[in-house]
């Protein structure tokens, strides 16, 4: 019995022992490791002045356009200009049918000469000063009717230009229903937009704009402002400009899409790459990790500038100076300690 018992307390104190090797053996396996701070890609955010372009989108026009036709319907006798031809201010495009034009002028021819034969009879008193005038009158009135007949029997071109639409053929029937051409004055040219009015006070005649068409990549054409509308559209805030561009050499068409960009002036502001740049789900506010002294990092909201390239301005949030995460935001939170990749 006796040896039972010291047996039964050998046995206790082994049980004893070995729960407390396995209670210490589980506290040493099992603390909680330290996170590992993620590794980023820092920069130090630039200040540089910006300029303040904006973009605006219109249609190449022709300065001026018109449409050659005559003042009654009658016969085409002679088309002498085709599409595309480049005219000269006076140049004659078409004649019409003249019965009407040579009858006017004969009454012309006969009214001079009665208006003569009346002035020498007036002279001496053999006619009366009712006579003598209605004389006078009825030559004046001869003489407007032919000089606007004439205009209208020969057709010429009132601009330098080129033929840009040809809508009858010699021997036809013109109806009135449409001109007998179109001459478009292609040089300059011109562009109408419509410019917010915020920047009415800074828009003025001879302001210079870049003109940028698709059919010339790469290339910029210079206009200037040459007509400023007086009023704005309560709708839109916007006001009308015109902007003129001299195309000397043709190259820009009426009916191009063009951008013209105009500058109203210099920001100096902070200027940062643009994957620094964290755009919040679901929202439109964007924000930047900057980096703090003590190796944290804040979640700050920015306001976004002009996309420069690769890089945005920045308008607030974000001060010259401040080192700003460029990579490894995905691991990251507001206030989270980080690793600055080097």
């Amino acid at each position: 019995m006796k040896i039972n018992s010291i047996l039964s307390t050998v046995l206790a104190v082994m049980l004893l022992a070995a729960c407390g090797n396995k209670e210490q053996g589980n506290t040493t396996a099992s603390p909680q490791q330290a996170a590992v701070a993620p590794v980023v890609s820092v920069v130090t955010a630039t200040a540089e002045d910006v300029e303040l372009n904006t973009t605006f989108t219109s249609n190449v026009e022709p300065y001026a356009t018109n449409n050659i036709v005559s003042q009654t319907a009658g016969r085409i006798l002679s088309i002498n200009v085709e599409v595309g031809d480049k005219v000269r201010k006076g140049q004659l495009l078409a004649k019409m049918d003249d019965v009407n034009l040579t009858k006017t002028r004969m009454q012309f021819v006969n009214d001079s000469t009665e208006l003569g034969r009346l002035t020498e009879l007036y002279k001496i008193g053999a006619v009366s000063q009712a006579d003598y005038d209605l004389a006078k009158l009825s030559l004046e009135i001869t003489k407007k009717t032919y000089n606007n007949l004439l205009e209208n029997t020969y057709l010429r071109s009132p601009i330098n230009g080129v033929v840009t639409a040809r809508n009858y053929d010699k021997g036809d029937m013109y109806s009135m229903a449409l001109p007998i051409f179109v001459v478009e004055q292609i040089v300059p040219v011109k562009m109408l937009i419509n410019i917010s009015e915020s920047y009415f006070t800074q828009v003025h005649q001879g302001m210079e704009f870049d003109i940028e068409v698709d059919a010339y990549p790469g290339e910029v054409f210079k206009g200037k402002v040459n007509l400023i509308y007086p009023t704005i559209n309560a709708a839109t805030h916007t006001f009308p400009v015109e902007v003129v561009a001299q195309n000397a050499d043709q190259r820009l068409r009426p009916g191009m899409f063009a951008r013209v960009t105009a500058c109203f002036g210099i920001n100096h502001s902070v200027v940062v790459p643009d994957v620094a740049v964290v755009k919040q789900q679901g929202s439109g506010e964007h924000f930047i990790y900057v980096l703090n002294a003590d190796n944290t990092v804040t979640y700050t909201k920015v306001e976004l500038g002009r996309r420069l390239g690769a890089r945005y301005e920045i308008l607030s949030g974000i001060n010259e100076g401040d080192n700003i995460v460029t990579e490894g935001q995905a691991r990251l939170k507001n206030g989270v300690e980080v690793q600055v990749k080097r």
